[in-house]
C-alpha cells in the first residue's frame, strides 16, 4: 500500500491534506456557546411561554415545568411569566440547559 502524497513514513496521517478529521455539525460553533438559538427561544417563550415551551427548547426543564405549573394552577394568568422570559431572553439572551451562552 502506497502513503499519499504528502505523508512520510512515521508521519501522522491526520495532521496531512489528505486525511482530514470528521466533523459533526455541533462542533461549527465555539466551543462554549449552544446550539440554540435565541430567537427561536424568544420566539416560543413569547408565543407558548405559558406552557414553558422556550425554556423545554433551550433545556431547562425545570423551569419550562414550573412555567406549566403556574399557568394552570393562576387559570392562565401565569403565561405573563412566560412571555416576560421570551422578551428578556430576546433582549438579553440567555443559557441554554447546560449553562452555556445562546448563539445569536
Amino acid at each position: 500500500m502506497v502513503p499519499p502524497v504528502g505523508c512520510r513514513c512515521g508521519q501522522d496521517a491526520s495532521r496531512s491534506l489528505w486525511f482530514r478529521p470528521m466533523t459533526t455539525p455541533y462542533q461549527q460553533y465555539p466551543q462554549g456557546v449552544s446550539d440554540k438559538s435565541k430567537v427561536v427561544a424568544g420566539v416560543l417563550g413569547i408565543l407558548l411561554g405559558g406552557f414553558g415551551v422556550g425554556r423545554f427548547y433551550m433545556g431547562d426543564t425545570k423551569t419550562g415545568v414550573l412555567q406549566l405549573v403556574v399557568t394552570l394552577v393562576t387559570c392562565g394568568f401565569g403565561a405573563l411569566w412566560g412571555t416576560i422570559d421570551g422578551i428578556l431572553i430576546l433582549v438579553n439572551g440567555g443559557v441554554d440547559g447546560q449553562g452555556r451562552p445562546l448563539r445569536d
